[in-house]
């Protein structure tokens, strides 16, 4: 199966002061499909004018010369008593969900053999940086999670590559964003009001080829993501897999000058699991060998970067079934929290706010 890509480029012409009784049939039926898609899929491919493959590459290229430094200078940018929020989190310390959640292991045991996901046994193998894109809150609660940026030496151009990319690809899902919560029967802003000053992270990871290349490493561990959007640009290297609501696993193909979307947990916390969170993993799989092999050839880096952003809601705005939603029979399963809270809940379960003694 192929994921369907949206082209955003009608929505952008809509005016911002139109509203949703002035859209026309072919728009509103545009906006239905994207919540269509993510709901049953979780996932979404979309097309954005202002995105470029030219954007993408100028960023990986940035975070493939990051990431080849050594390890005791990527060290200078870590951050653990920010909870890994800013700067680089080192491979081995991030713990996918799947290895402490007892209730997902008993999943594991009900999947057809077809559909299941690789059994991570320790920490990923995956370093990642996190970088804080828009303004954040003068007042929170939540200081941890709204800390200012870290800057590696050396890197010149850094600042302006990563707001660049950053606020590009936030503009495309702030776009979805009023897509689905349309499609949805909300408001247009009903999502993108509780994004304004959310800890939106760019959080590119970087994997080593060179030395994780067997087919089945894991290098994102069966998971989901704890955010409200989470969006990529295409990769260099294949290995993501995803999981469909009706459990089928399946895996992406990110066309050139396209945007993968993936539904986190804060929307389906604001929909009463209408758009449940989607599954995903990333493995070394026999595509994986064939780009390794290829980029041996051609003499390109063998670091796998993922050009990935999380939105968030802000951090002291309330998670809970928005709208309609608030009457579902599943609302009772969404009890209204902090999102700050929630995120710092779901960061101590992982492994990045406080030591779980993985080794």
């Amino acid at each position: 199966m192929e994921l369907p890509v949206v082209d955003l480029s009608r929505y952008l012409q809509f005016s911002d002061d139109g509203s949703v009784s002035q859209l026309g049939t072919d728009l509103l039926d545009s906006c239905r499909e994207v919540s269509r898609i993510l709901k049953e899929t979780g996932a979404l491919l979309v097309k954005d004018p202002r995105c470029s493959a030219q954007d993408n590459d100028r960023f990986i290229d940035m975070m493939e010369t990051y990431f080849q430094m050594p390890d005791d200078f990527k060290r200078l940018q870590e951050r653990p008593n920010l909870h890994y929020q800013v700067g680089v989190t080192p491979e081995g310390v991030e713990v996918p969900r799947s290895l402490v959640d007892e209730e997902m292991q008993e999943k594991f045991k009900t999947m057809p053999e077809e559909y299941k996901p690789h059994t991570p046994k320790g920490p990923d193998h995956k370093w990642r940086y996190m970088w804080r894109v828009g303004p954040r809150p003068s007042d929170t609660r939540f200081k941890e999670l709204n800390s200012e940026p870290v800057i590696p030496e050396g890197f010149p151009e850094w600042k302006e590559i990563m707001d660049s990319w950053g606020y590009k690809m936030i503009s495309a899902v702030e776009v979805v964003a009023e897509m689905a919560a349309i499609g949805f029967g909300l408001p247009k802003d009903a999502f993108t009001s509780l994004m304004k000053q959310g800890p939106h992270l760019l959080a590119p990871t970087g994997s080593d080829l060179s030395c994780y290349n067997e087919e089945g490493t894991i290098f994102a561990g069966y998971h989901y993501d704890l955010n409200f959007l989470t969006i990529h640009g295409k990769s260099r290297f294949p290995g993501l897999y995803i999981w469909l609501r009706n459990g089928e696993k399946v895996a992406v193909k990110v066309p050139v000058g396209c945007l993968l979307i993936q539904a986190g947990k804060q929307i389906e916390w604001l929909t009463a699991g209408e758009c449940i969170a989607g599954m995903h993993e990333v493995v070394v799989t026999s595509k994986t060998m064939d780009a390794i092999k290829l980029a041996k050839e051609q003499n390109r880096s063998l670091w796998r970067v993922s050009s990935t952003l999380f939105a968030h809601i802000a951090s002291d705005a309330e998670l809970k079934p928005l709208g309609h939603f608030a009457e579902s029979s599943l609302a009772s399963n969404y009890p209204a929290i902090p999102a700050g809270e929630y995120v710092e809940q779901e960061l101590s379960v992982i492994n990045l706010k406080g030591k779980k003694g993985f080794s």
